[in-house]
């Protein structure tokens, strides 16, 4: 009998809708959502607050080291999927600034901060029931997970996704300059020497430019079942 823990390994590019799409899966199947992403965040927005240079890889990476982040279910009924702490403070939307977009492409391709934050990641994913989403979980950080699934989608797409995302929280969104961001973090986020983004030679690939949430949801929801990793009637 296998004992890989049941995690679902959901990569893609920037906007791709990864964080919706796996807290809706989570909540389907009653699985832990950890947002990988979330934690390369939570360095760069402590790397930008505390004056530390975001080019400056030494500096960042001890900072990774440094600071603790949790991730845990959602404790405010603010449309958050997971609440984030960084040493003990709420951060859940401070992350998701336009600054941060601006530069967690840089911090998340060092090797120092990767290796400084995959040891939590792989220790959360062991405890089974996780859906992981990220940019190189089926690839790098857990290669053994029984299902990985590519979510894509065009620039164009991920660019308006975005725009509503923040118009929906009442901030300024300028299309142009959004779409130019996609498009850089695509750039940095494929052709980083570590951990580049790549699709894992056994991931399904679902390309969501013409698929609802919900149907996105659902095909993950069944592809689960088919391989066993929940019960029927979840």
């Amino acid at each position: 009998m296998s004992t890989t823990p049941a995690v679902i390994a959901i990569d893609g590019p920037a906007a791709s809708g990864k964080s919706t799409v796996g807290k809706k899966v989570a909540q389907k199947l009653g699985f832990l959502l950890f947002d990988t992403g979330a934690l390369y965040r939570a360095v760069t927005l402590a790397a930008l607050q505390r004056g530390v240079p975001i080019d400056d890889e030494a500096r960042v990476s001890e900072l990774a080291r440094a600071i603790r982040i949790d991730l845990l279910p959602a404790d405010h009924n603010d449309g958050r999927p997971y609440t984030v702490l960084m040493d003990g403070r709420d951060v859940t939307w401070d992350i998701r600034s336009e600054a941060v977009d601006a530069h967690v492409s840089t911090v998340s391709a060092y090797p120092g901060v990767r290796t400084a934050l995959k040891q939590q990641q792989r220790r959360i994913a062991r405890r089974g029931g996780v859906v992981i989403a990220g940019r190189d979980i089926g690839t790098v950080v857990f290669p053994e997970a029984p299902l990985k699934v590519y979510l894509d989608a065009s620039p164009q797409v991920r660019a308006q996704r975005r725009c509503q995302e923040l118009q929906a929280r009442g901030e300024p969104a300028d299309y142009d300059e959004i779409l130019a961001g996609v498009r850089h973090r695509d750039r940095v986020d494929s052709t980083r020497a570590t951990a580049p983004l790549r699709i894992a030679d056994d991931a399904v690939i679902i390309d969501t430019d013409h698929l609802s949430i919900g149907q996105v949801v659902d095909e993950i929801v069944r592809l689960a079942r088919q391989r066993h990793l929940v019960k029927q009637n979840a």
